[in-house]
């Protein structure tokens, strides 16, 4: 095969192999992501057969990692991570330095060394955020105040990885290996003290920035692309934004390029844009996701399996176990319920990308023999496929402690959790107002102006953009007869009267006018005067011509008003004063 296919048959076999064995998955009551990690592993060096290219599919897992990160972006604002940062900075902090020890305490007992234990203990204390969003959508948890505590943790791991990529190059020679110069974030002749505090102020400005900026500036951008009416100019834009950000921050700031999407979509999570390119970008998501499991797959070397059983064992113990007990531990001393306890814990439950980042990064510091990399594959491999059983058990714990509980007895935990879903709620609803609000106006705009009901739903929020607001007071002239057509004015409130042919003609709301001049190209044949205080919606001219040429439906019902108009503007004067309406639009 040629080299240069060397991408599309990656591609290529792993959504075809992903498919059939997804599907014999789910045949099998498994969950599809089994059917992709074997798909993965067929497609690995260590069975026979085609072997993809490793490199591409990594990067096209990241691609997939990225765009999931900013989906969950979109659903998760700065509040929600403000709101749960007293359980998720606390928890996420102590598990990764309890975890860390025991994996340490595991490598201590097969006699590897202390830097090997710090490598591989930090390696298995963080969990993949791509399995527990899948594990949250599939049960519908991903709003739910033990979801977003569950992601918040996450995040804040993710946090702390970037810090970890940071240090262990700088500590590698102490800690019995050797340095890696030119490495990002290690092997630079500056002091450790001043490196570690570049990176605490790039991440912070990233953060900043991200806060501070991104919400005036992104949802300003999308505004002006929705404008255009074009539905994959619009889908390239939340892309570009999603991958731009996300490369943009791993190079300039220094964080990973999955926690740079996240703040994408933090980012556009507060504007009106959120649900359309979630809507959007949902398609590329769950493809890209599939080549993630994928690429996990291919790492395994089954032969481990034979080799060191006891320790593939030992390390699921220490992911499934010993994190779960840990979790646990630190939520009941913060004083939260068993429940939240045991949805934090199956969440940890696994391991995932950081993962493999950080035991790439400790063979290349000659810290981690390949065999550590092996078991750590291994037991990602194996968390992964364990991690639904996981939680279908946590979820029966659950349900069979609920039911043992006497009625309308407190539980432990409850003034915290209530306080924190309360705070949830009322963030959440919130939200949702500006949404309805939204809706609403949307709806308004319909029912005052039914022709705009002949175009479909995107491209009615399109139009709501090209809207642009103006009023006018009693005895104003709001279009002057000669004057070059600017626009067409939609009467929101108010009442103009519109002087042509010593005839006077009244317009109120729900009725629009400004419109012949702009079908004809000519100019102002009229004046029109405001007899009240009104608001109106304009369309500027070129928005006009944009918006009807994609439009030929509303283009004839307008051209048919206007023709009205037209000959009723030539008529005899002397007629009694008439009164323009707009017609009922055709049926769709």
């Amino acid at each position: 095969m040629h080299h240069e296919a060397a991408l599309i048959s990656t591609i290529a076999i792993g959504f075809v192999l992903a498919f059939g064995f997804g599907y014999i998955a789910d045949r099998l009551r498994l969950p599809p992501l089994v059917g992709y990690l074997v798909a993965g592993v067929l497609m690995g060096p260590y069975t026979p057969g085609f072997v993809a290219d490793a490199g591409l599919s990594a990067q096209l897992a990241e691609v997939g990692v990225i765009l999931l990160m900013f989906g969950v972006g979109l659903h998760f604002s700065t509040s929600d991570l403000l709101a749960v940062r007293g359980i998720a900075i606390p928890g996420a902090i102590g598990q990764i330095v309890l975890a860390t020890l025991l994996g340490m305490g595991m490598c201590w007992l097969w006699g590897w060394s202390l830097g090997t234990g710090l490598v591989v203990g930090l390696s298995l204390s963080v969990a993949s955020t791509v399995v527990l969003l899948k594990a949250l959508e599939e049960r519908n948890l991903v709003n739910s105040p033990n979801g977003r505590i569950a992601v918040g943790w996450l995040i804040v791991e993710d946090l702390a990885m970037v810090l970890a990529l940071v240090l262990l190059p700088a500590f590698a020679e102490i800690l019995g290996g050797k340095s890696v110069a030119g490495h990002d974030g290690g092997g630079s002749d500056m002091p450790l003290a001043l490196e570690l505090a570049v990176t605490l102020a790039k991440v912070a400005a990233f953060a900043a920035i991200a806060i501070l900026l991104g919400p005036k500036v992104v949802p300003w951008v999308l505004a002006r692309v929705a404008r255009t009416g074009s539905r994959e100019l619009f889908t390239l834009s939340v892309l570009a934004i999603a991958l731009g950000i996300a490369y943009g921050s791993a190079h300039i700031f220094g964080v990973s390029f999955a926690l740079g999407a996240f703040f994408a979509g933090v980012v556009l999570s507060e504007s009106s844009f959120s649900h359309k390119a979630a809507a959007d970008s949902l398609p590329l998501q769950d493809a890209f996701s599939v080549l993630f499991f994928v690429s996990v797959g291919m790492l395994f070397d089954p032969s481990i399996l034979v080799r060191r059983p006891d320790a593939v064992l030992a390390v699921l113990a220490v992911i499934i176990v010993g994190k779960g007990l840990i979790a646990m531990g630190i939520i009941l001393l913060l004083r939260f319920p068993v429940g939240t306890g045991l949805m934090v814990s199956a969440s940890l439950a696994q391991i995932g990308e950081f993962s493999f980042i950080l035991i790439a990064l400790g063979i290349s510091t000659g810290l981690v023999p390949k065999e550590g990399r092996d078991l750590i594959v291994a037991g990602a491999l194996f968390s992964i496929m364990l991690n639904p059983l996981v939680f279908a058990l946590m979820t029966e714990l659950q349900r069979r402690m609920r039911g043992a509980q006497p009625a309308g007895a407190a539980f432990f935990g409850q003034p915290h959790y209530q306080a924190l879903s309360h705070e949830l709620d009322r963030i959440q609803a919130r939200n949702e107002e500006r949404s309805k609000a939204h809706e609403l106006r949307l709806h308004g705009l319909l029912e005052r102006f039914p022709v705009l009901s002949l175009v479909d739903r995107q491209d009615q929020e399109a139009l709501l953009l090209m809207f642009r607001p103006k009023s006018a007071s009693p005895g104003e002239r709001v279009i002057r007869r000669g004057d070059r057509a600017d626009g067409m004015y939609f009467i929101s409130s108010g009442a103009v009267e519109v002087q042509v042919n010593d005839r006077t003609i009244r317009l109120e709301p729900g009725a629009y006018f400004g419109e012949m001049a702009l079908l004809s190209g000519e100019r102002r044949t009229a004046d029109i005067v405001a007899v009240d205080f009104c608001q109106f919606l304009v369309l500027d001219r070129r928005d006009f011509n944009q918006f009807m040429s994609r439009h030929p439906a509303v283009r004839a019902a307008v051209a048919e008003i206007a023709e009205q108009r037209r000959e009723m503007n030539l008529a005899p004067t002397g007629s009694e004063e008439a009164r323009v309406e707009e017609p009922a639009p055709p049926p769709r």
